[in-house]
């Protein structure tokens, strides 16, 4: 199993942003020393009550403290841009990183980023699959042309291809059965969310790999998953420690309503022991170490990728749980 860190890029506005963003490279430092396999940045905009340092930058600038870790985007939120100016970014992060780049994407599901830069929300899925279908396009090299509902092209040649050959692996985040379904139908993997629980990512791990094999294609060769996580040196503390950050920032997605876009039979408690259970990452070494490997083997992962900082926390106890990690946890899963 290979192991992620999925930097936090979410701060509370009252800290100094330059700031954060140092701990950011401290962090990927660290994760690099202690045996990370991937470092990660997500995207939103409009992000009230945090601040949120934006993926393409983010990733841009770490790559020079990455070492040998690759680089990915869990996830970048495809429809709010046009697909010639993704294919161009992506290409250059993957020259940049040596090849080494994993491009995951999503749908969002908060009307009001769509809105904000004059999109319907309605229209995201058919921007989504327009857009990566151009992109893999525009990635082989060759001119391009397209005439779609949401995008039309003529003769269009990206300035520079990936490195990779011949693309950039796709992991496709995905809440609901048909955003699963559309993942095995368009990406290399579904890349699972970290608020459902195992039971539901069992039944729909199940309803991709049917999709897969009816649309005759191949198994998917990579099953990530992101989880939330926090170590300590022992499992109260852990909760304890956790507790004033992670609660608040789930308090925020239902602000968002980020619970709506979660599977059937899926929802955020308003109890943090209840919102923990099944679904964070939160104890000493060897509990950590156990709930990874039921997930591992219930599901067959093959990279877990650790959000382990939220808005307010101190560096002093991510850098904790990243050295926790890699020096008790992922050296037993591997």
């Amino acid at each position: 199993m290979k192991s992620g860190l999925g930097l936090s890029v979410q701060h509370s506005p009252d800290d100094s942003q330059a700031g954060r963003f140092q701990e950011h490279l401290e962090q990927v430092r660290l994760a690099s020393a202690v045996g990370f396999d991937s470092v990660w940045a997500s995207q939103h905009y409009l992000s009230a009550p945090f601040t949120y340092f934006q993926p393409i930058p983010v990733l841009a600038r770490v790559a020079a403290d990455a070492g040998r870790m690759s680089l990915g985007t869990g996830v970048l939120l495809l429809p709010l841009h046009h697909p010639v100016e993704i294919a161009e970014q992506i290409a250059t992060l993957d020259v940049i990183c040596g090849g080494r780049f994993i491009f995951g994407v999503g749908l969002g599901y908060r009307d009001v980023e769509n809105q904000a830069v004059g999109q319907d929300p309605r229209e995201r899925v058919g921007r989504l699959v327009e857009g990566l279908e151009i992109i893999e396009r525009l990635w082989t090299g060759e001119p391009v042309s397209y005439a779609g509902r949401h995008f039309n092209l003529k003769d269009v040649r990206i300035s520079m291809p990936p490195l990779q050959r011949p693309r950039p692996p796709i992991w496709m985040a995905a809440n609901a059965d048909g955003g699963v379904r559309r993942a095995a139908r368009l990406g290399d993997a579904w890349l699972m969310n970290p608020h459902t629980t195992l039971p539901t990512l069992q039944r729909q791990l199940a309803l991709f790999s049917e999709t897969r094999k009816t649309l005759g294609k191949p198994p998917a060769t990579e099953i990530p998953l992101i989880k939330e996580c926090y170590v300590a040196p022992d499992t109260a503390t852990a909760v304890a420690e956790a507790r004033p950050f992670l609660g608040p920032k789930y308090e925020a997605y239902r602000q968002w309503e980020q619970d709506k876009a979660l599977p059937a039979g899926e929802s955020f408690a308003s109890d943090f022991e209840a919102l923990a259970r099944d679904r964070f990452l939160l104890g000493d070494p060897a509990r950590v170490r156990e709930e990874i490997a039921r997930y591992r083997d219930a599901l067959g992962v093959t990279t877990i990728i650790v959000r382990v900082q939220w808005p307010g926390m101190a560096q002093a106890q991510v850098l904790r749980t990243i050295r926790l990690l890699g020096e008790q946890v992922f050296p037993h899963l591997r």
